[in-house]
């Protein structure tokens, strides 16, 4: 997702005087008093401001379409006279302003960022509606017919609405500075089940008619909504798993630990605040491994390793719960508050369920990836862009979700660990937490609380550098954490094994977890003749691996030295693998030489109808497609 673009809205966030209200679910105050300057959104919320949305809506499966209602209760400045909405790509049919139709004008198209919607009202108006439509380029959304789903019987539709498509199926304050409670009403086809971020059924009605509430305030970008042939099965009494019915069982296995997550997470930095934690497994097309929608984490079906190997990523999107949706980035510059935060979280979930070693292979692959995106970034001569703290002006939000956000995050969270002592960090997470519930941060915001409440707190003098070295700097500070695991290096060894000429069969390989076979292939000597490719094939079976990680590690090494075996997989996984993590990559090892661009062309004029936009549009750009096209 890298675009850019050419306007730069700003958006004013000054809460303290007039957006103010009470979370009914701790009567805690989410006003702040901060002013952000959101490029992302046409929002003026300082002069108006949406506080809770009714959403009435018909999912129209045979025009692939959404005919709604969307209500807002507003707050103004008292002195203003309009509400600016954004939009992207929606029909607006009728605008109505406590309860009279009154006129409205959608602003000239901006690229990325859609219309703004300026709506007239008067300095006491209180509510304001808007019936309108989605159309064929509602790009959150994703209609797919019965044959690109698990059970083949019926439609599914999904949203994703991160960072800025909330606004392409609902017209909204599309920022995640700006907060809001809902309800909704929704009719889907009566053999289907309906699913929101917010309180959800347990299984179908007679009628298709789900009404949904969420009490707590959501930034638009959690705004989520799931239709489909779906089952439930419950966990626990606080968790359980939505899918289709031919994977339900399988998901239900490898989920096994959720709700042991989420007491774990309870544990390290306090009470989970959004009741029920459920997890929906969606159709392969779903373009991220995880969305933490709240109450509903939605989740590609790559995780289903067997194993649970890959559960990680559900202890991710549960730390969400408390850094992102709890305190939220203000603006998407200051994306890594709610990332770095959850990768150190998620952290440690999985070291207090399955201990320091399991969790430091997690931090060690995610270290060594991050070393290569840095040098690739850098290669594309967007060394800013290695900094925490970014300028997205004139771009595209999603050109900040990379490893810097998430990974070098982590690193300097770690590093605050390291420096101050674990016991001292972990009451800071926990205070910082429960102390800015339901708020919104910025990066500067944030160095002031950790100044004040961490260091100051502890009678600790941080570097007069930690700022500009780990926030305001690109690459990575030359001291830094780095993690290592033993089970990583016994790894290399074995490879060093086997190119000094030992057998296959005969290497310490049998008690592997799947990081560890993860780390075997990426680590792989350059230059692997075919033979050697042969030989690792037919006595790993990584051609055929069912670990999508370990798959699509492989799959690269082969388009490396034209394995020319592992093709037909090759095609098959991008064709019906929708999730960008892997996709990306593996079209642009493709990419690098011609026969592999016209190869990566001919399999992506087959998959990309199966693409959701977020990923189509990566692919788009690494191949030119446009160009392709005409």
């Amino acid at each position: 997702m890298k675009n850019l673009i050419r306007f730069y809205p700003v958006l004013f966030i000054s809460f303290a005087a007039f957006v103010s209200c009470k979370n009914e679910a701790n009567d805690q105050p989410i006003s702040s008093n901060m002013e952000i300057n959101d490029p992302h959104s046409f929002a003026v919320p300082k002069n108006a401001v949406v506080k809770h949305l009714s959403w009435d809506a018909n999912i129209d499966f045979e025009q692939k379409k959404i005919d709604a209602s969307a209500t807002y209760k507003i707050e103004s400045s008292g002195k203003s006279e309009e509400i600016v909405l954004d939009t992207k790509k929606l029909e607006i049919k009728e605008v109505e302003v406590d309860g009279k139709s009154v006129g409205f004008v959608l602003g000239d198209q901006v690229e990325h960022l859609g219309r703004p919607l300026n709506i007239p009202i008067e300095p006491d108006s209180k509510e304001i509606k808007i019936v309108y439509s989605t159309t064929g380029e509602s790009e959150a959304l994703q209609w797919l017919n019965p044959v690109q789903t698990a059970d083949k019987n019926e439609p599914f539709l999904f949203t994703q609405s991160q960072a800025i498509l909330a606004r392409s199926w609902i017209p909204t304050q599309d920022s995640p500075g700006i907060r809001f409670t809902y309800d909704a009403k929704v009719q889907v086809p009566e053999n289907l089940l309906a699913l929101m971020s917010a309180d959800n059924p347990k299984g179908k009605n007679y009628n298709g008619v789900y009404e949904f509430e969420m009490k707590q305030p959501v930034p638009a970008y959690l705004m989520a909504l799931a239709v489909g042939d779906l089952v439930y099965e419950p966990i626990s009494e606080r968790t359980g798993v939505y899918a289709e019915k031919s994977v339900i069982e399988k998901a239900t296995n490898e989920f096994a630990d959720l709700d042991k997550m989420l007491l774990a997470a309870e544990k390290l930095y306090g009470p989970y605040q959004w009741e029920q934690y459920d997890l929906i497994v969606l159709p392969p097309s779903f373009p991220f491994g995880g969305m933490e929608n709240p109450r509903l984490t939605f989740a590609t079906p790559t995780i289903l390793a067997g194993d649970r190997s890959l559960t990680s990523l559900v202890a991710h999107e549960l730390a969400h719960s408390w850094s992102g949706n709890l305190v939220t980035n203000a603006t998407w510059n200051d994306f890594w508050l709610n990332e770095g935060f959850t990768v150190y979280f998620e952290q440690r979930i999985m070291e207090e369920i399955y201990g320091r070693d399991y969790s430091e292979m997690l931090a060690s692959l995610s270290y060594n990836g991050l070393l290569e995106e840095i040098d690739q970034i850098k290669s594309d001569g967007l060394e800013n862009d290695t900094k925490l703290k970014l300028d997205l002006k004139d771009r595209n939000p999603d050109d900040g979700m990379t490893a810097i956000a998430y990974d070098k995050g982590y690193l300097f969270l770690r590093h605050l660990e390291e420096t101050v002592g674990r016991e001292n960090f972990d009451a800071f997470l926990k205070e910082y937490f429960s102390s800015n519930a339901f708020k919104v941060m910025t990066t500067e915001s944030f160095v002031e609380y950790l100044d004040e409440h961490l260091f100051k707190k502890n009678d600790i003098d941080p570097d007069e550098n930690l700022y500009a070295q780990w926030i305001y700097s690109s690459g990575l500070p030359e001291v830094r954490p780095e993690p290592s695991s033993n089970k990583f290096l016994a790894v290399e060894k074995t490879i060093e094994e086997w190119r000094n000429g030992a057998k296959l069969g005969s290497l310490a390989t049998n008690a592997w977890s799947s990081h560890e076979w993860l780390h075997f292939v990426r680590n792989l000597p350059e230059g692997l003749a075919i033979e050697e490719m042969k030989e690792l094939d037919e006595a790993f079976q990584f051609t055929e691996s069912g670990n999508s990680e370990v798959l699509s590690a492989w799959l690269i090494q082969s388009i490396k030295v034209e394995y020319l075996e592992a093709y037909p997989r090759l095609e098959e996984f991008l064709i019906n693998t929708g999730r960008r993590k892997f996709l990306a990559p593996i079209y642009s090892e493709l990419a690098k030489t011609d026969e592999g661009t016209e190869m990566a062309k001919e399999i992506y004029a087959k998959a990309r109808q199966n693409y959701h936009f977020v990923s189509a549009n990566t692919i788009d750009e690494i191949l030119n497609w446009n160009e392709a096209k005409s």
